[in-house]
């Protein structure tokens, strides 16, 4: 016992060469031996630096965590989130509106885009040409004879067929662009084969509704938009 307590109190190395040495000695003397040497490894790599302090510190994050509940700080991180979106959101529209605003046209461009026409200044059975856009725009107040003969058109006999009541909101008022199918020419008003419209360019007959009867234009006379906010105005655009 007194020699294993000698052991022990010897350094690591030097109980490291006793072992090596006293490998031809007895067992029992090999096996208190091997005893200490592990004894003194293990209280070598447990035992703290010399100074004092352990070598390895762990920082501490408890003064970053918050005091609330896990539901508080959700409901929070979704109301930001939701909140930085409408605010995003608001930007785009924003941002896209000034866009579409300063693409949009200018007041003097808008106050072409439509034209009033007073309709008791267009006596029955007759033609008015204005200027809309720069196209030419015809306006024929019919009379009924002219209303009767349109309708009975058998419109499956048509080149475009169309109904006189599907060009004329007002039977009596008949709306069109000046302008032919076919070319592009400005057909003459009271006059062709039908008593409607014929382009002498090129030979095309229209007839009392605007609609092709002969020649080589493929569609009727275009109906631009218009409406009738009393019974003498027509407001065209």
């Amino acid at each position: 016992m007194a020699a294993l307590r000698s052991i022990t109190s010897l350094p690591a190395t030097a109980s490291r060469s006793l072992l090596r040495a006293s490998s031809s000695a007895t067992p029992l003397l090999r096996s208190a031996a091997a005893a200490a040497c592990t004894q003194i490894d293990q209280r070598r790599f447990d035992s703290a630096p010399a100074y004092g302090k352990p070598t390895t510190r762990i920082p501490d994050w408890g003064y970053y965590k918050s005091d609330k509940s896990e539901d508080s700080n959700k409901v929070i991180g979704y109301f930001m989130v939701g909140t930085m979106g409408a605010l995003s959101a608001a930007a785009a529209k924003a941002t896209v509106q000034d866009f579409l605003v300063n693409m949009s046209a200018s007041a003097d461009v808008l106050a072409m885009a439509k034209v009033e026409v007073a309709l008791n200044s267009i006596p029955e059975g007759k033609n008015v040409i204005i200027k809309w856009r720069g196209k030419p725009i015809f306006i024929r107040h019919r009379t009924s004879d002219e209303i009767a003969e349109a309708n009975n058109v058998k419109v499956s006999s048509l080149r475009d067929p169309q109904t006189d009541e599907e060009r004329a909101k007002k039977p009596e008022w008949l709306v069109m662009i000046g302008v032919c199918t076919h070319l592009g020419c400005v057909p003459i008003g009271e006059a062709g084969d039908y008593g409607g419209w014929f382009c002498p360019c090129h030979g095309s007959h229209y007839d009392i509704s605007g609609r092709i009867r002969k020649g080589p234009a493929p569609l009727n006379l275009e109906i631009p938009a218009y409406d009738f906010p009393n019974e003498e105005t027509l407001v065209i655009g």
